[in-house]
């Protein structure tokens, strides 16, 4: 039995964290639910029990064994290093560790070994090359696969309940004949494609 952490408890994925741990009756001794301040005090509920959210800080992992982290890049920057220093493992949905040489970029199916090669965190790839690594995977073995060219259509919740939100707004208010605002993105979403995932790095 382990105590776990979710940080980010609130979010689309993060509840989707909640939800898998009990449906796949994960052996959870604990659970501590962890969102920013504005989440605090949520009822979020976990095998018929409500469970009230504790805002994340530096402290929030005295005695968590795993810590499932969905945070952000700038929450995962902030609060796992806090995390491992007090005895968790980290498994990070974000890129805040993708590409980082000491951190092990981990889709179980594929090379779950590398695994026993984490310092405190565990990094996962994005969720479209998670499923798409999989299936690559076996050809890679038979056939050393040498180059790949790849085009995804991300969705908006990747970006978060406020993204899905605004999609939805300005579906209605285009549909309406009504002015949009984008907030999220730099853009308007709706019947649209933007060429973005995530952060641009230096190199572009």
């Amino acid at each position: 039995m382990y105590n776990v952490a979710v940080v980010g408890a609130t979010g689309l994925v993060g509840r989707e964290m909640v939800s898998i741990l009990e449906t796949r009756n994960f052996p959870v001794k604990s659970l501590r639910l962890l969102a920013t301040s504005r989440s605090q005090g949520t009822i979020v509920k976990f095998k018929g029990q409500d469970i009230v959210v504790e805002e994340a800080t530096p402290d929030s992992f005295d005695g968590v064994q795993i810590a499932l982290f969905s945070a952000g890049e700038k929450g995962s920057k902030e609060l796992a290093p806090f995390a491992v220093k007090s005895g968790a493992v980290v498994i990070d949905n974000s890129n805040a560790f993708r590409m980082e040489p000491d951190v092990p970029l981990v889709v179980p199916e594929v090379n779950e070994e590398k695994v026993k090669e984490h310092k405190g965190i565990i990094a996962n790839p994005n969720c479209s090359t998670i499923q798409m690594v999989v299936a690559l995977a076996p050809l890679h073995r038979r056939f050393r696969i040498k180059r790949i060219v790849v085009s995804t259509y991300q969705s908006v919740s990747g970006t978060g309940r406020e993204a899905v939100e605004e999609l939805w707004e300005e579906t209605r208010n285009i549909l309406e004949g009504k002015p949009i605002v984008p907030k999220v993105y730099p853009h308007q979403i709706a019947f649209n494609l933007l060429p973005h995932i995530d952060i641009f790095y230096p190199n572009g």
